[in-house]
């Protein structure tokens, strides 16, 4: 490498495995925390979630507020005289998210700041994990902070890192258990290709035996993904589908190691010697975790619905009380969610989101007459519209195409894995599409886009024996489309951020006639 010996090569690629993303969330936090605290105002829905995690460090569990068109001036103008009750109050998420949400508002106060500071926090770290998380997928540095640039640079991922909004957090845990997952993947292999035996010319060969009975051992890493995805599945419900897509992801994983190691019934072997850690760790470790989030409600007395058991007979009446109450409870939440059906100016169909057929304007104002030099309150306008970067989103379309054909005919197990994260978060709104839904639902698989994209760029680089000339086109076609996505951002840019712009700037960004 470059002349250098192999120590100094290995110390330059240990410090690029770890400088390179670093620099990339550097770059990715900057404009993440850049003007945070704006708008002074709540932004869509950060009227239900700042003031549910307020009382939840309050409290506990959600409280009651007064009607929101009422306490949110009052608290904007003085967040000392908050009019929060202790009466329990129906909640339609778990509470994972908003305890996050809590964090800042407990460092920071109850100010537009503070409620949005963790969704930055954990927008800045996903960059981070995804570039890691795309370096072990692809067994490439660059590619890796290719992954994480391209997310950096998403307008709909940067949106959501500047609100307190559950979807970005649901979106970092299952990025989480997607990376531990991959490290289980890479050391549960590497112990059976090491008692695989060795041939007289030195290489590893398979062996039936091995291959059907021989265990992989502990897999903390397994476990830890179960964790991550508890806490997915805590903050928002949509986060069991990934439990569940990645329960079937693994099991493919493990009959894929056994077949290479030579078992001659791999699916008999997993059912034998891993079902356990795919199945009986992952669902357990995420139940646990689910319940231990509701700690805060199960200590209450006045939470909602704390005490709806108690004193009931019946057929589960062996069942504790608490975990009866809270079963009463989230039935009555999944009854409202899957009800819900009241009309919205900016709901969408999921076959529209992948395209950004319909973004939702999160905050929209025109200045007063004289402010930031508009003339009157026709010239100007500021915008926060969570809008995906239109040509990243474009181009994905066109890699989720391509890791098909991938996974399908060329049995590439790392786009089967991008492909099954994108289901996950996708697939299942097509089941609710009478539902009132949005399209910054997506944020939850906008990692697994960008690693689609970046897989889709690695190939037109070509493998490592191309070509000088192939390499040099593929490089120059990549890289120009890196810029454009780049450029792509910038150009929305103040339509992401809310910045005061001229009204005619801000129609000209209006490129779809649905984005209005």
């Amino acid at each position: 490498m470059l002349g250098l010996s192999p120590a100094a090569a290995g110390r330059l690629a240990r410090w690029s495995g770890w400088g390179g993303p670093l620099l990339v969330a550097l770059l990715a936090g900057l404009p993440r925390f850049w003007r945070l605290g704006s708008p002074h105002d709540f932004v869509f829905d950060e009227t239900y979630y700042a003031k549910d995690a307020w009382a939840l460090l309050r409290l506990g569990y959600e409280g009651t507020w007064p009607d929101r068109k009422i306490a949110d001036p009052q608290i904007l103008a003085d967040p000392q005289v908050i009019p929060l009750a202790d009466t329990g109050s129906f909640i339609a998420h778990p509470p994972t998210g908003k305890w996050g949400i809590a964090v800042g508002e407990w460092m920071f106060g109850l100010n537009p700041f503070g409620w949005r500071f963790m969704t930055a926090v954990l927008g800045t770290l996903s960059v981070l994990m995804l570039c890691r998380t795309g370096r072990r997928l692809f067994r490439s540095t660059v590619l890796g902070c290719l992954a994480g640039t391209l997310m950096a640079v998403d307008g709909l991922h940067y949106v959501m890192s500047r609100t307190a909004l559950l979807d970005l957090v649901v979106m970092f845990f299952v990025l989480a258990a997607f990376g531990c997952l991959l490290i289980d993947r890479d050391r549960a292999r590497a112990r059976l290709a090491a008692a695989l035996p060795v041939a007289e010319d030195g290489h590893v060969r398979p062996d039936r035996d091995t291959g059907d009975r021989t265990g992989t051992g502990a897999r903390p890493w397994r476990l830890t993904a179960g964790f991550f995805l508890g806490l997915a599945a805590s903050t928002k419900w949509n986060g069991l589908y990934f439990l569940a897509f990645f329960i079937i992801l693994t099991l493919l994983w493990d009959v894929g190691a056994r077949r290479i190691a030579g078992a001659r019934h791999p699916y008999r072997a997993v059912l034998r010697e891993d079902l356990g850690w795919s199945v009986l760790s992952l669902v357990p470790v995420a139940v646990v975790t689910y319940l231990t989030t509701w700690t805060g409600w199960f200590l209450s007395d006045d939470g909602y619905g704390r005490h709806w058991a108690d004193g009931r007979g019946g057929t589960w009446s062996w069942i504790p009380a608490p975990l009866r109450s809270l079963w009463h409870y989230e039935y009555s939440v999944y009854q409202f969610n899957v009800g819900l059906h009241t009309p919205h100016k900016y709901e969408s169909d999921p076959w529209s989101w992948l395209v950004l057929g319909r973004p939702v304007l999160f905050h929209y104002e025109s200045p007063k007459p004289g402010e930031d030099g508009c003339r009157t309150t026709a010239d100007c306008s500021q915008t926060i519209l969570a809008l995906g970067t239109p040509l990243l989103w474009w181009s994905a379309c066109s890699a989720l195409v391509y890791l098909l054909f991938r996974w399908a005919l060329r049995r590439d197990w790392r786009a089967g894995a991008v492909l099954c994260a994108v289901g996950a978060g996708y697939l299942p709104w097509f089941l609710y599409q009478d539902r009132t839904i949005f399209s910054f639902y997506a944020v939850v698989f906008v990692p697994y886009l960008c690693l689609a994209v970046t897989m889709m760029l690695g190939a037109l680089l070509g493998p490592p024996g191309v070509t000088h000339k192939r390499r040099t086109q593929g490089a120059v076609t990549a890289g120009a489309l890196v810029l454009l996505i780049a450029w792509n951002f910038i150009y929305f840019f103040p339509i992401y951020t809310g910045l005061t712009i001229p009204y005619p700037s801000w129609h000209t960004r209006m490129w779809l006639d649905t984005w209005i």
